[in-house]
């Protein structure tokens, strides 16, 4: 047995597992591997509920969640014991638009941006922009050969340019269905009678399809397609403009925001309302245009703590992005205000009587570096109006309803996977305590707090050595 502490002595004799010679008050001993986060405040993602119990996790399971109370004393030996007194347990979060270098599994790069969604309690990812080489990385993370969130990947782009015909469409679609995609991902520019037989061949080979909405679609077609997800709550702002304005669906600039001043909002409970008859999740990735589309300084955002995780040259690169895009006589401050204030309107309809709503920041975008990027995006969610428990349920135990594993991940349940985020204090009651985990346990792989600094401080020094 390991007694390391005097915290763990304390807690092993408070279960009872040095004086434990009652056999009969004896289970069946977990493996030499199993962990317990001991004396923890437990929150259930479900309902907001927060009790103190010890999760016990084995073969990368909860395999039990015990009540602190002299009458539930069990025994465990040689478990290995995190210190939760005092702290926080919640699932596990879904980055439900990521995405992934196209480089090898074992590439460094690779190692890197996935270490960095792992650092900020990313323990799934949907990657948004997949390339074959991600089948091979997402079978090594499946049997647990890499350390990793678990990996959903998207077939590589679906756009106006990569397909043209619908004897593409059928031949694209059936082709990354064979080839073990999880879904099809959409982008810009397809035509509506394109689109259509993608949608009709998707159906016919089971595969899903999720992004963007094209501007010939338009929202109301695309809904009525049956859209896995709707990422950037995309064509929504257009779909507020009146017919009556008569206005050029491809003058709609980015993601709409041509036409702020033509929205109608009293529009936007039918759109919502169509969401939920079709069944369509929405990720709102707000943080995309409160950084990116933002009137913050671009030079101000690279100043931001986590902007030394990335590459020099990514970091000029994303300066010369949003300076292409805001400093221009078309954009505006006060539009932009205007803008964001028709989106919040939409995510809080999205989200009081839509399908759902799913988290995701898309990193590494713009200003938005992997993992960082996901506590932007919560605190985007609260300021549009959710709670922080909505906005949590967004990562966790909506993006497994919407992966139809429900009681696998995305809650503290027993038999669930044991993807755990600790922290050092309540995000119920402030999302931002989200920020810096005290440990992340991944299909019961626990990085510490320490561990986590080393390797982000290996990441930081590698790049701060490129600027020198």
């Amino acid at each position: 047995m390991k007694i390391t502490s005097p915290f763990i002595l304390m807690v092993l004799l408070a279960f009872g597992m040095i004086a434990c010679q009652n056999k009969n008050s004896q289970k069946e001993a977990p493996s030499p591997t199993a962990k317990v986060i001991a004396d923890v405040n437990i929150i259930d993602i479900r309902n907001g509920h927060i009790t103190k119990g010890h999760v016990v996790v084995d073969s990368g399971k909860i395999q039990r969640i015990l009540p602190v109370s002299e009458d539930e004393a069990e025994v465990i030996q040689e478990a290995e014991l995190i210190n939760g007194k005092g702290k926080y347990l919640v699932p596990g979060i879904a980055e439900m638009h990521a995405h992934l270098p196209s480089v090898i599994w074992n590439d460094p790069q690779m190692e890197e941006v996935l270490f960095l969604y792992l650092s900020n309690g990313i323990t799934t990812i949907r990657g948004m922009l997949g390339h074959h080489l991600h089948l091979e990385l997402k079978e090594k993370v499946a049997n647990d050969k890499i350390l990793s969130p678990r990996i959903y990947t998207s077939s590589p782009s679906l756009n106006g340019n990569t397909v043209t015909s619908t004897e593409q469409a059928t031949e694209m679609v059936t082709s990354y269905q064979k080839d073990g995609f999880d879904f099809l991902k959409l982008h810009p520019g397809l035509r509506l009678h394109v689109f259509d037989q993608i949608v009709k061949t998707a159906n016919e080979v089971n595969i899903p399809f999720a992004g963007h909405v094209s501007t010939l679609v338009g929202i109301r077609h695309a809904l009525e397609s049956g859209y896995a997800s709707i990422d950037h709550v995309d064509g929504f702002l257009e779909g507020l403009v009146p017919e009556s304005a008569g206005v050029n669906p491809t003058e709609n600039g980015f993601f709409g925001y041509n036409f702020t001043e033509k929205a109608d909002t009293t529009l936007i409970p039918d759109l919502v309302k169509t969401t939920k008859t079709h069944e369509v999740w929405v990720v709102p990735t707000q943080s995309l245009f409160s950084r990116w589309f933002s009137p913050t300084p671009a030079k101000q955002l690279a100043n931001d703590p986590e902007m030394k995780y990335m590459a020099p040259e990514v970091i000029e690169n994303w300066i010369n992005s949003k300076n292409n895009l805001t400093e221009t006589d078309a954009y505006n401050a006060e539009q932009w205000e205007d803008f964001m204030a028709i989106r919040k309107m939409l995510i809080r309809g999205l989200q009081e009587n839509g399908h759902g709503l799913l988290l995701g920041s898309d990193a590494p975008q713009v200003f938005n570096v992997p993992g960082f990027s996901i506590q932007h995006e919560m605190q985007a969610m609260v300021e549009a109006g959710l709670s922080p428990l909505e906005t949590l349920q967004m990562g966790t135990v909506n993006p497994a309803k919407y992966f139809g594993q429900e009681g696998n991940f995305g809650e503290i349940a027993t038999g669930a996977s044991a993807d755990l985020i600790l922290l050092d204090a309540n995000p119920l009651e402030d999302i931002s305590n989200m920020q810096r985990p005290r440990g992340v346990m991944v299909r019961g792989h626990w990085i510490s707090r320490d561990q986590i600094d080393q390797k982000l401080k290996t990441i930081a020094d590698k790049y701060r050595e490129l600027n020198e």
